[in-house]
């Protein structure tokens, strides 16, 4: 079984990252963690990590209605450089939401590093000239890790969060890339199932007990913690 922890790597290959998310490891500023629970109202809760087998993606319409609601906007990918719009866009976001994230976009991926290990890019959504939402994953050699994504808030009908997860899907399709990791999903806590909007079929969750993936069972998330 994985045991919990954080690794801070003094670099890392494309290959490496990889190797990690399988094992159901995922960044963490300029570490990598992984967890079996977490703490939720003095209760501990099962983790589950999540990733898509993108071949399996199912295009239904339920997700082309979100790309056509931000087909009147620009989208780009291009490496991640944290600039004042980046970090101007997060403040906003930040003011639309009911927890409390990092104090920046800089302090969330590099906590107190001056160097980003990580192949990173950024989904830029642009109406006209203002930036509206931003979306960053780390790039491996057959997979692609989502980080964050955040957005203003006056935009929140056209579902920008998911947007950018589908943005990132699409990336990694057109590269040919094999695995998409959105983070973990939690047990009787179902904050985090949105991770799950993309098509359950195309869904697996990580096993440590078994160290294996397996298809998506909602089983799993209704079963006790302990």
């Amino acid at each position: 079984m994985t045991e919990p922890g954080i690794y801070y790597p003094p670099a890392l290959t494309a290959l490496q990252l990889d190797a990690f998310l399988a094992k159901g490891w995922y960044r963490m500023g300029q570490g990598i963690f992984t967890t079996n629970y977490i703490v939720h109202d003095d209760q501990f809760l099962r983790v589950y990590w999540l990733r898509y087998q993108l071949e399996k993606i199912d295009w239904t319409k339920s997700l082309q209605k979100i790309l056509k609601a931000n087909a009147p906007f620009t989208t780009t990918i291009e490496p991640l450089v944290i600039d004042d719009a980046i970090e101007e866009l997060f403040v906003r976001y930040r003011s639309g939401i009911n927890f409390e994230p990092a104090a920046s976009v800089r302090h969330w991926l590099y906590e107190f590093m001056e160097t980003n290990v990580y192949d990173s890019r950024v989904i830029k959504v642009m109406h006209e000239s203002k930036l509206i939402a931003a979306g960053i994953f780390d790039k491996g050699q057959e997979s692609i890790a989502g980080i964050l994504n955040f957005y203003d808030p006056d935009y929140k009908r056209c579902s920008p969060g998911k947007f950018l997860m589908l943005q990132k899907i699409l990336y990694a399709q057109s590269n040919q890339l094999k695995w998409y990791y959105p983070g973990y999903i939690v047990q009787h806590y179902p904050k985090f199932n949105y991770k799950l909007f993309a098509g359950l079929a195309a869904a697996q969750l990580y096993l440590p007990e078994q160290n294996q993936w397996q298809p998506y069972d909602p089983v799993l998330l209704e079963k006790p913690s302990f």
